[in-house]
Order: structure tokens, then sequence, then C-alpha cells
């Protein structure tokens, strides 16, 4: 028997994009030193290693994101404890949308993701900071 999914990822997408802002890469471009702004990428190691990442931003896999944001988690991460903007993205800026929604459905404020993700950034010719691989 297969399954009816009663909400798909498009609905998910349009519900996210409804009530999160999102910052155009022309603007990105203009913020991502500005120290009033953290940059968060969400995409998981392999991508980071193969693309780059935008310079000073801070990785969180999406699958740790929660966890990351709430003081009370063990996993807690102080990045996400600052009188700060945060812009989140990833490749293509879905899996940014969903984040931003869940971060600020937790409180964190205020919250936005970049348009088009890493990939606007980059079709852009934005500064690109090199992720090196970790030795073992």
């Amino acid at each position: 028997m297969s399954q009816t999914i009663t909400k798909g990822y498009k609905a998910l997408l349009d519900e996210a994009n409804a009530c999160i802002a999102t910052m155009p890469v022309a603007e990105a471009r203009e913020k991502f030193n500005d120290p009033a702004y953290q940059f968060i990428d969400l995409r998981d190691i392999r991508e980071l290693q193969r693309a780059g990442k935008i310079p000073g931003a801070f990785s969180c896999p999406r699958g740790m994101l929660e966890f990351w944001i709430d003081p009370e988690s063990p996993y807690h991460k102080p990045v996400f404890n600052q009188d700060k903007t945060y812009v989140f993205y990833c490749a293509s800026a879905w899996r940014s949308a969903l984040s931003a929604r869940a971060a600020a459905e937790m409180g964190l404020s205020p919250v936005m993701h970049l348009e088009g993700g890493f990939t606007a950034w980059k079709d852009a010719g934005c500064d690109i900071e090199p992720v090196e691989k970790r030795r073992s």
C-alpha cells in the first residue's frame, strides 16, 4: 500500500516563502561582511567542500538546525544566541526557506533566506571561500 501525501514540498515551500523574507543576491553582497548579519550555510559538508561557501558564513547542516538553535539543547551553538539578522541559504533556496520558517517558529528573529541560494550567489560572481577537506 502506498502512502498518500497530504501536503507536498511545493505547498510547504509556498507557505514558507509567504511568511519569510527573502534577501536578493545584490543586497546579500552588501551585507555579508556587515557584523549585524549572520549568514548560515545549510548545505552538507560535501557540498561545501565541492563548491565553497559565502565568506564568513557559519556552516550548519540542515539536520542539526533546530538542535543548534535551542539553548536548552545539548547541541546548542552560541552563534544562534546573538542580536543579529540571520540569513539562511542552501543550494537553491528550498532548504533555506523551510529552515528560516522553522527558525522563526522557534523564536529566532529576525530571519530571512537568500533568494536563489548559493547557486544564485555563485552565478552573480560574488566572493566564495573554499572549504578544505578535514584530515581524520
